[in-house]
């Protein structure tokens, strides 16, 4: 491996380089996003019982100690209980804007960095080949077999790096993204959820 990246130069101590960035970032989002993940529905099923004994402002401390985007969400609207349904509604839509901003953090610095490592593996082909006709120019019109096998050598480990480390990056990405997607449909069910929860029991916080 050691010769390996010394055969293909420079390109494979960036693509070492990028390989630990991308590795260190995916598993700080797949922490986070770990943590931010809960069962809604036992969550929310907890609140209402909190919530039917008209203690809104312990399911909003509940909200406050339970990590996560659904639990940010479900505060947002408990604060907003004794206003109308359609001020809730607004107030639930804003914050899932706010939310998902949070959970896609950095994630277009891992993809850029899968896009990048194939990317810097054929620069790393086109230098070596330009150093290949170099060398062929000056030891012309003798053709030195050595020259041209390192040449293509380091031509082809540079392309084979950047393909190694863009598939597991572009993996990672997707991962991380069918994740948030899993959360926004929490979110989006969490909303709903709750709002009807609000409206329908509306008597027990608002008297008309």
């Amino acid at each position: 491996m050691f010769e390996l990246i010394t055969t293909g130069g420079p390109i494979m101590w960036l693509m070492g380089l990028i390989s630990v960035m991308a590795l260190a970032l995916f598993m700080t989002k797949m922490l986070q996003l770990h943590r931010a993940q809960i069962q809604a529905t036992d969550f929310l099923n907890g609140l209402y019982n909190v919530l039917r004994r008209g203690n809104a402002a312990e399911a909003v401390a509940i909200c406050e100690d339970t990590p996560g985007p659904v639990a940010h969400l479900v505060r947002a609207a408990i604060l907003k209980v004794e206003e109308p349904p359609e001020e809730i509604a607004k107030t639930i839509q804003q914050a899932g804007l706010m939310e998902i901003p949070r959970m896609e953090h950095q994630l277009n610095l891992l993809a850029t960095l899968g896009k990048i490592a194939p990317m810097l593996g054929l620069l790393g082909t086109v230098l070596a080949l330009m150093n290949i006709f170099q060398g062929l120019e000056a030891n012309a019109p003798a053709l030195q077999a050595d020259v041209f096998a390192r040449g293509m050598w380091t031509a082809l480990s540079t392309t084979a790096a950047g393909l190694t480390v863009a598939m597991p990056i572009y993996a990672a990405y997707n991962l991380l993204v069918s994740r948030i997607e899993s959360l926004v449909l929490d979110m989006e069910f969490a909303g709903a959820d709750i709002l009807a929860f609000l409206v329908t029991n509306r008597n027990l916080y608002v008297e008309d």
